[in-house]
């Protein structure tokens, strides 16, 4: 689809401007805007398109520049100097998401969303990727883990801290499919030393905390949920603590029974004397104790 641009660059008033798809950056970043704006002047222009108004007034959507617009407001400015280009809501859509992409800083599950958003729209995978200069099988598993709701993992994926394939895998596999994958991950050298600990520790976060990423403080529901959960946990450990003392008391059983099988054989004086025959006839003392008690056995004590 082509645009119209007219550009010429016009003076328009900071309030006829709409900001269609925000943004959040550093403080830090954004006050390094504002200082040299106030020092330089504006040295870019904003980008803007006409948007459809009701009463009658020509008003505007923000294509780019958000920082600038959010500076000269600060800087008590009444309007800022802009070039006026005609283009689609969709459009208007996409060429902001292709801004923020190529400027992401922190909020990165965000604008992954966006991606999501381009595919409801009607872009397919091609489209999109061709658009936001991004490869066609990472949209296609961005778009898979969006489904699923696996923001901790978008999150993951988006700071390079596993690879996405591997994000995938987590989202779609069991325990054991999952081991096998960070084991594939290490051996192809894709995942080593922090970064294989770093993806462990995610996996255990996403296990206890769910797939979503909490911000703010936690409503009182979150209270209960985490009840839950915390009995939920110590039912699992004592469930786990039976199941050991149950492998314990067969080991006992299978003890007490070679205990008996041996007693029965060191009372048998050929099987005894077949032994020193053969220099085998020394036992630790701790199991001759047990069935001989702590005196002297026809077997020395080792």
């Amino acid at each position: 689809m082509n645009d119209r641009r007219d550009y010429q660059i016009h003076m328009i008033p900071l309030d006829l401007i709409t900001i269609v798809n925000p943004r959040e950056r550093g403080r830090k970043k954004f006050q390094q805007i504002v200082d040299n704006i106030a020092a330089l002047g504006l040295k870019k222009p904003i980008t803007i398109t006409p948007k459809a108004s009701s009463n009658g007034t020509e008003e505007f959507y923000l294509v780019c520049g958000q920082g600038r617009y959010e500076a000269f407001r600060l800087l008590n400015q009444d309007e800022i100097p802009a070039i006026i280009v005609h283009v689609s809501k969709q459009k208007l859509l996409l060429m902001s998401l292709v801004e923020n992409l190529a400027r992401r800083q922190k909020s990165g599950v965000e604008l992954l969303r966006k991606i999501g958003d381009l595919k409801e729209q009607g872009y397919n995978f091609s489209e999109i990727a061709r658009k936001t200069d991004l490869d066609i099988t990472y949209v296609r598993a961005i778009v898979k883990l969006l489904k699923k709701g696996e923001e901790r993992l978008l999150q993951a994926v988006e700071k390079g801290q596993i690879p996405v394939s591997v994000a995938i895998t987590i989202a779609c596999s069991d325990d054991h499919a999952i081991q096998r994958a960070l084991t594939d991950a290490y051996e192809a050298n894709d995942l080593r030393g922090k970064r294989l600990l770093t993806a462990r520790q995610l996996i255990e976060k996403r296990r206890t905390d769910g797939k979503t990423l909490h911000s703010g403080p936690r409503s009182r529901n979150g209270d209960a949920v985490s009840s839950k959960k915390l009995l939920k946990t110590y039912q699992e450990e004592t469930a786990k603590q039976r199941l050991v003392i149950q492998k314990a008391k067969l080991c006992e059983t299978r003890l007490f029974f070679v205990i008996s099988a041996l007693k029965q054989l060191s009372e048998d004086g050929n099987f005894v004397n077949l032994l020193r025959a053969e220099s085998l006839d020394v036992m630790p003392a701790y199991l001759s104790g047990q069935f001989h008690g702590k005196g002297e056995t026809e077997c020395q004590n080792e």
